[in-house]
């Protein structure tokens, strides 16, 4: 018995200190365009230097999940509606190249970023670890404009609800 509470103990301090080390760590990520992002790991989620005062909607999806594809032309009216106050960012975790998602991401119209996951380097670890993702999608994850999280959510999202987000991070 012994044994094993002080394995407990130091999975406990093993998983406090995984915690603390992914805290304050830098990650960068590539957007289908190119452009890189440098986010920071917080105690309360994490900041995107680029989209600094703005609310991230952070959706990881798969091109062959329908309930994504469904939510894409929703965020494209929220990225349209609220340009200047949010950013949506698609990270798409079933397995396309940059060159397909991009691909992908001009037949639907998409009008925000979106990062191939092995353009997004750690950082789909950092969220997965911290959220308790377990990879299922689509996954949403919003930070306010501070980079606090907010909102997370496994499975889709309704356009009201997006809405309602928005209105109340935006006060």
């Amino acid at each position: 018995m012994k044994k094993i509470l002080i394995f407990m103990i130091s999975l406990l301090m093993l998983s406090a200190l995984a915690q603390a080390k992914e805290e304050n760590t830098n990650y960068t990520f590539t957007d289908t365009n190119g452009k890189v992002y440098h986010a920071k790991g917080t105690k309360d989620g994490f900041i995107i230097n680029e989209l600094k005062n703005k609310i991230v909607f952070l959706e990881f999806f798969g091109h062959k999940c329908p309930p994504c594809l469904a939510s894409i032309p929703h965020y494209k009216n929220l990225q349209t509606k609220y340009k200047n106050n949010i950013e949506v960012i698609g990270i798409e975790v079933q397995g396309f190249s940059n060159a397909e998602l991009k691909a992908f991401a001009q037949t639907k119209g998409i009008n925000y970023p979106t990062v191939a996951q092995d353009k997004a380097g750690y950082f789909v670890s950092y969220i997965a670890q911290r959220a308790n993702w377990t990879g299922a999608i689509p996954f949403l994850v919003v930070v306010d404009k501070k980079g606090v999280v907010q909102f997370i959510q496994a499975g889709m999202i309704t356009p009201a609800g997006m809405e309602t987000i928005i209105k109340e991070l935006s006060k």
